[in-house]
């Protein structure tokens, strides 16, 4: 049983598992960069770190994702993989200054 279970642990860390990792970062409710570059066809781990006191909320229709980050904080998301384009996305609590897009080449 605990073969079975260990097996089925390793096949779920493998689905969420990244080919590359990659840091957006909120400071002064705006996105750092606010143009992030990724390859495309490869699934990406997306750090977005939120170093203003107040949360903000990472959401974009493109990507069908949707995160609130508390102030001071951080989450992680696995994004992909993605076709060749242009996926934009915002600060839902700050969209005038917080907007970015992700580029997959």
């Amino acid at each position: 049983m605990k073969n079975i279970l260990f097996a089925a642990l390793l096949l779920s860390l493998n689905a969420v598992a990244a080919d590359a990792d990659y840091t957006l970062v909120i400071r002064e409710h705006r996105f750092q960069p606010s143009e992030l570059i990724v390859p495309s066809g490869k699934k990406i781990k997306l750090l977005i770190v939120n170093q203003d006191a107040t949360p903000e909320e990472f959401e974009s229709h493109a990507l069908n994702r949707e995160k609130v980050i508390a102030g001071n904080s951080q989450a992680t998301l696995y994004v992909g993989p993605l076709d060749a384009g242009r996926y934009p996305f915002v600060g839902e609590f700050h969209e005038i200054s917080a907007a970015g897009v992700i580029v997959a080449r």
